[in-house]
């Protein structure tokens, strides 16, 4: 992977602030967006501004242009079908609509599962709707030592009352992947649905729903260098199935039927761009298809991700006054993504990333939605902790300069 001229394509990367080059640690907040995505989504609102359905150029070129968004987002998925994927403006408003619309029949004495490895945008969205029904919500557990859920806790909150299980494959916390697969088949066997909440996973790794047999699976657009935007891949049988809130003339084509108001069509453009921009980090030809040069891709810096990885670990073993939550074993760096979940003794989060930020490296502090997660390892109510997170963007020096400014913090 040539990473610097990958790195010219992002002009927040190329720009310099007092004197300074910006080094963006906080790509699990939203990534940075390169030029391709920019000028999609200009040229889309400078030339071809308009709505679906009329019988003019620019509407014709909206109509094909939501085709499109719907294919590149099935590409990178591995949806089946484009019409299995639903548009909206986050994953937070879409998880809400879901979840009023499966929860329709849910009757008192049914029980959900969410996780305290959960954003809790995939969590509040299914307790209200719960609650609004008499239905019991669980909440499985994580495992300390590695934040990764505990599944042998999951496995006993299973049962034939099991109406829905929703899970993160990702923590956007501490970085550790779940084994969806897994909870899936388990969830499946007691006829319960699947949800899973793919935000923080989509940037470093090729998801595969048809693989995972999740029944839905949610993303955003602005987590993997795209613009604000939401989509939920379903499978036809629930689009079809299950009835959501919907204006009245509207309701019948799938997947329409699921999305309310009129679309972002400029991010709809960005969303084609920035998929196209992953797939051209194969460096591979047209005679290969678009699923093809993503795989090509994500396995590119997939690798580049956990040379990171294995580079900050190593050097934080020697920083006895910085505390990391998460996988910290270097034969396990395929089981996370390259994000870090830090304490740092004597010091408030905030005062970290403040220190941080006058000096133009950015980073988050807090609890990052992730309440569950934080409350269980104890952090929740002393400022949560620093998040520092990588992409495939991120360079070795970049985390040199990082770690001498923890020498002159500390």
């Amino acid at each position: 992977m040539n990473l610097t001229q990958l790195r010219r394509q992002f002009p927040a990367l190329m720009q310099q602030v007092a004197g300074k080059s910006p080094i963006f640690l906080d790509g699990p907040g939203g990534s940075q967006v390169p030029q391709p995505v920019l000028s999609a989504m200009s040229a889309y609102l400078g030339y071809y501004n308009s709505n679906l359905g009329g019988a003019f150029f620019s509407s014709e070129k909206t109509v094909e242009l939501m085709a499109d968004a719907r294919q590149a987002a099935a590409d990178l998925l591995n949806s089946p079908s484009r019409d299995q994927i639903v548009f909206g403006a986050n994953m937070t408003s879409l998880t809400f609509s879901f979840s009023r619309a499966i929860s329709r029949d849910w009757q008192a004495g049914d029980e959900i599962i969410v996780t305290n490895a959960d954003h809790f945008s995939n969590v509040s969205s299914w307790q209200q709707a719960a609650e609004d029904k008499g239905v019991k919500v669980n909440t499985v557990l994580i495992n300390e030592a590695d934040c990764s859920l505990d599944l042998a806790h999951f496995a006993s909150l299973l049962s034939t009352k099991t109406k829905l299980v929703a899970v993160t494959y990702a923590s956007n916390t501490t970085g550790s992947i779940n084994d969806i697969k897994r909870i899936v088949e388990m969830a499946h066997s007691v006829g319960a649905l699947v949800y899973v909440d793919a935000v923080h996973y989509a940037p470093h790794e090729l998801i595969d729903v048809q693989a995972l047999d999740c029944d839905f699976l949610a993303c955003s657009a602005y987590k993997f260098f795209g613009p604000h935007l939401g989509m939920v891949y379903a499978k036809r049988e629930h689009l079809e199935g299950f009835t959501p809130y919907k204006v009245e003339p509207a309701k019948d084509v799938i997947p329409g039927r699921w999305e309310t108001g009129t679309q972002s069509f400029e991010a709809l453009a960005g969303l084609i761009a920035a998929v196209d921009y992953i797939a051209d980090i194969s460096e591979l030809d047209g005679s290969y298809s678009r699923r093809d040069k993503l795989a090509s891709a994500f396995a590119k810096t997939k690798q580049h991700e956990m040379a990171l990885s294995e580079y900050f670990l190593t050097r934080l073993v020697n920083y006895p006054k910085i505390k990391l939550f998460g996988i910290d074993d270097l034969d396990r760096l395929a089981e996370r993504t390259p994000t870090f979940a830090l304490t740092f003794a004597g010091l408030e989060p905030r005062q970290v990333s403040e220190f941080l930020g006058k000096q133009h490296v950015c980073v988050w502090d807090g609890n990052f939605y992730a309440q569950g997660l934080c409350k269980q390892l104890g952090v929740l109510d002393t400022g949560g902790v620093v998040r520092i997170g990588c992409m495939h963007y991120n360079t070795i020096a970049e985390l040199d300069k990082l770690f001498d400014l923890f020498d002159e913090l500390i």
